[in-house]
């Protein structure tokens, strides 16, 4: 594990002596951070960002499906389906990131890519777009590449002294 997760999860067992301060620590149960995958890497930079006192949530655009298909039983006793479904878009912006967050009062867009996965162009007008305006757009690969860019650009030092 990176050290970046191993923060991660040193965040989350301090989180938890906070909300139950009774509790043996020896019994909470240890968090499984990966950020080998979409999922794994966006839950780690929402639960890092809340932790850390930010807010932060996952934002879909996706659509839905709606199933419009009829099952009845025919005369000879045969269970028949007819019909289709359709698909609704989004109601979104096209390009959305995939994380929406606000952090010491700035907005900040993180768009999660894992592999060889790169930006659509929505997604490239859409960072144009939150950068135009004066929010932070950031392309996340690995939650280390996150972790770096976080404190780059969100923890400074003053007088020797950690400003969040």
């Amino acid at each position: 594990m990176n050290s970046a997760l191993n923060e991660l999860t040193m965040l989350y067992f301090k989180r938890k002596r906070e909300q139950y301060p009774n509790f043996p620590i020896e019994y909470i149960a240890q968090p499984k951070y990966k950020d080998t995958s979409a999922n794994g890497l966006t839950r780690c930079i929402v639960e890092f960002l809340n932790m850390s006192n930010h807010q932060a949530e996952r934002i879909s655009n996706a659509g839905r499906y709606i199933d419009q298909k009829k099952t009845y039983i025919d005369t000879l006793g045969i269970k028949r389906t007819i019909g289709t479904g359709k698909y609704i878009p989004g109601t979104g912006t096209n390009g959305t990131a995939d994380i929406s967050a606000t952090i010491n009062g700035k907005s900040v867009k993180v768009e999660v890519k894992i592999g060889r996965d790169k930006q659509s162009e929505d997604q490239e007008n859409y960072q144009s777009a939150i950068e135009a305006a004066g929010g932070l757009y950031f392309v996340a690969r690995d939650f280390e590449s996150f972790h770096v860019w976080y404190n780059h650009n969100f923890k400074t030092t003053i007088n020797g002294t950690e400003k969040n």
